[in-house]
């Protein structure tokens, strides 16, 4: 546990946003990931730590072109690492060495800062003898290119553009997400959550919605030794020891079982059902939808059915940490053209979203339980870019503005590269109609002439 007069002190220390960073990217990780690389690094012109540095400021950015973005991070880049050799000036150049990069690197950085988490946010980390995280999903929008509509699939609605889909456990007490993975916009969240429970902490407690019930899932979580809260709807069947009225029914232990684990001869898992009534609205007087809770933690002393309901309640970070990412951050829709390009770009901006979340949350009083504001968070961010960017120098703007000129290049492709999926086919206005006048209609032209 760090003291108070400790945390503090870290605080005061860290006044600019590379203080901010190194608190959780620290030389040692970018040392680390260099000795990692298994072949020398062939982007002379963009070493690892500026690459992934300007990657993750992208996020932050302003602009409305990758190009702007890419600017405005490039520029904090070189402030912050005043003493490195610059990086390259194009974003085209940007992106090729990104392609070059590893995605482990991406992954090793994100592992950095997730393993800091628990001593940065100490005094909110457990909450009632739990670390409570909550799991989601959501749908990312990719470009109509073809490689990802041959690749990444597509929603349910027909010739819909290619989606990706991502998963994510967020720290319900904070709002700081945990980790994440990212797929096919057809891929299984259940899936997701399995690969994810190899990175989670000791005394952890899962909440899922309703989109996480299956005997299977519940079965693998019970054998990593993971404590779970899933929301039950109709389409589960639970079994108990004797007769159970639903009108009244509270909390108790129950067996999922199911027809095809029955038949595999697998054994029932023994589970604890919570019943949370609705409140009732002052409106009319009638109550909300029951929630039922069914939950791997047997002794209600270790965690009572209020608490419970609780918890549940506070699984709205996970939307909250969507809406951060998909509108605070502008990432609803990814600018990748590649498969390889949309991966790299999610894993950024996921750990800039990271980033943000933690060191806002850090900033915190820890007497205080206050939420963190991530459109303000955003807003000091930018504030800082333009600080660091100040300090430069730029050269005049007549001569900055005489190198706003078009392209002087022959158009040798159609403009549109393919038909637009959904939209009705463009018919182009046809020839007009040509009459020969009669001899009534030239003997009106010709009185229309001599008059005027």
């Amino acid at each position: 546990m760090v003291s108070a007069r400790k945390r503090k002190k870290q605080r005061r220390r860290s006044r600019k946003l590379g203080d901010c960073v190194r608190n959780f990217l620290t030389p040692g990780v970018w040392k680390q990931v260099q000795n990692g690389m298994l072949r020398p690094w062939q982007a002379s012109r963009w070493r690892i730590q500026p690459l992934v540095m300007v990657l993750v400021l992208m996020t932050f950015a302003c602009g409305d072109s990758q190009e702007e973005r890419f600017e405005s991070a490039r520029a904090v880049v070189v402030a912050l690492l005043p003493k490195r050799r610059r990086p390259g000036k194009t974003v085209q150049g940007f992106e090729k060495a990104l392609l070059r990069l590893p995605m482990w690197v991406l992954r090793r950085v994100a592992t950095a800062v997730r393993s800091r988490l628990p001593k940065v946010l100490a005094h909110r980390w457990i909450t009632d003898g739990f670390v409570v995280l909550g799991c989601d999903g959501s749908r990312l929008e990719c470009p109509r290119a073809v490689a990802l509509e041959e690749r990444m699939g597509q929603s349910s609605k027909p010739d819909a553009a290619p989606t990706m889909w991502l998963t994510a456990l967020v720290h319900l007490a904070t709002g700081v997400p945990w980790s994440w993975r990212v797929g096919k916009g057809t891929a299984s969240e259940r899936n997701h959550l399995k690969h994810l429970l190899g990175v989670l902490p000791l005394g952890i407690l899962v909440i899922c919605d309703a989109g996480y019930t299956g005997y299977d899932l519940c079965a693998f979580m019970l054998q990593k030794g993971v404590d779970f809260m899933i929301r039950m709807s109709s389409t589960v069947t639970l079994y108990t020891t004797d007769m159970q009225l639903l009108t009244t029914y509270q909390e108790g232990i129950v067996y999922y079982w199911t027809d095809q684990a029955r038949k595999a001869g697998l054994s029932p898992l023994k589970l604890r059902l919570i019943r949370r009534e609705g409140e009732r609205n002052g409106k009319d007087g009638k109550h909300k939808y029951d929630v039922w809770l069914l939950t791997s933690v047997l002794s209600s002393e270790r965690l009572p059915a209020e608490r419970a309901g609780l918890w549940y309640r506070w699984r709205w970070e996970n939307e909250g940490f969507f809406r951060t990412y998909k509108r605070t951050l502008s990432m609803v829709k990814l600018a990748g053209r590649t498969v390889a390009s949309i991966h790299r770009e999610a894993e950024g901006s996921l750990l800039a979203t990271q980033l943000l979340l933690a060191m806002t949350a850090d900033s915190l009083p820890a007497s205080t339980d206050a939420k963190v504001s991530p459109r303000r968070a955003v807003r000091e961010i930018r504030r800082e870019f333009q600080t660091l960017i100040g300090e430069r120098r730029a050269p005049p703007l007549s001569k900055r503005l005489a190198t706003a000129k078009r392209e002087l290049r022959s158009r040798t492709t159609p403009k549109a590269s393919r038909e637009w999926p959904r939209r009705q086919p463009h018919k182009p206005p046809g020839a007009p109609k040509i009459l020969t006048m009669e001899n009534s209609e030239k003997e009106a032209k010709t009185a229309a002439r001599s008059a005027a």
